[in-house]
């Protein structure tokens, strides 16, 4: 048998998420559809390096499949031919059989987008929150705080699913735009917990909008409470952009944000 590790992204629009589940459209369904097909098996399953929810999108994610039979040379033309346009496959890697997509990632990186003026061609893949007048300045103190912490058990949806609620927060940083219309918000740590990313950007766009003070944010972090409204912001604006694993760090190769030069960092 021999381990291949897939290099995809895809849009999640039109997805229920992720993972495989009933009577619902998820991004694994359609590639293990499409995978069994091209390869003539009756079945096949894969191992995605972590779950995004409906609506979320990656432009960096891997997965892996164990398979007796070699792969054709042409295997990822064959297989962006047959996918739908919202999924692509950069490469595919035949890897150590110790490496696993999901428990062998020691880092994830993701970005979250908002835009303040309304766009056809930005609303899919940025989150638009068009009558918020927002203090950067201290949303970007807020967003400091999140390297010191450690325990995210009060910004979790379901914190009682998880074995711990700790994730090492490596990096926390906002950016934006010259004219301050588009904002981005990129968070890397080893690992998140369920909804956590989206419900920090709802408290951050709380505390750029007076709703939420930064002083009750640094005590929900530090006394893992949890504040009385728990929200997530809109799903389309989040990301998955980055998966390390052990030898193995490859460039995003999805093209669709602005030039990492065009943002600013507040």
């Amino acid at each position: 048998m021999t381990r291949y590790f897939f290099h995809i992204a895809y849009n999640g629009t039109h997805y229920r998420g992720w993972q495989r589940q009933p009577n619902v459209r998820s991004v694994q369904e359609v590639l293990e559809t499409k995978l069994a097909q091209a390869l003539k098996l009756p079945a096949i399953t894969i191992i995605g390096c972590g779950r995004t929810d409906a609506g979320v999108h990656a432009s960096q994610f891997f997965f892996h499949t164990d398979l007796a039979v070699p792969l054709r040379e042409n295997f990822v033309f064959v297989m962006n031919k047959i996918l739908p346009p919202s999924i692509a496959i950069f490469e595919i890697i035949t890897i150590d059989s110790n490496l696993h997509a999901r428990f062998s990632a020691v880092e994830r990186v993701y970005d979250y987008f908002i835009h303040n003026q309304k766009d056809p061609f930005t609303n899919d893949i940025s989150s638009l929150y068009v009558d918020y007048e927002l203090d950067l300045n201290k949303m970007k103190k807020a967003v400091a705080l999140l390297p010191k912490y450690k325990d995210y058990k009060a910004f979790c949806k379901q914190p009682d699913l998880h074995n711990t609620t700790l994730c090492d927060v490596r990096s926390a940083k906002l950016f934006c735009t010259k004219d301050h219309k588009k904002i981005r918000f990129q968070i890397t740590a080893n690992r998140f917990l369920r909804g956590q990313i989206r419900i920090l950007v709802q408290k951050l766009l709380e505390i750029g909008t007076d709703k939420y003070s930064i002083d009750e944010f640094e005590q929900n972090l530090a006394t893992q409470q949890r504040p009385q409204l728990i929200r997530p912001a809109h799903p389309q604006g989040l990301f998955l952009s980055k998966i390390v694993y052990p030898g193995l760090d490859l460039v995003n190769q999805a093209n669709f944000t602005l030039p990492e030069d065009y943002w600013q960092a507040l």
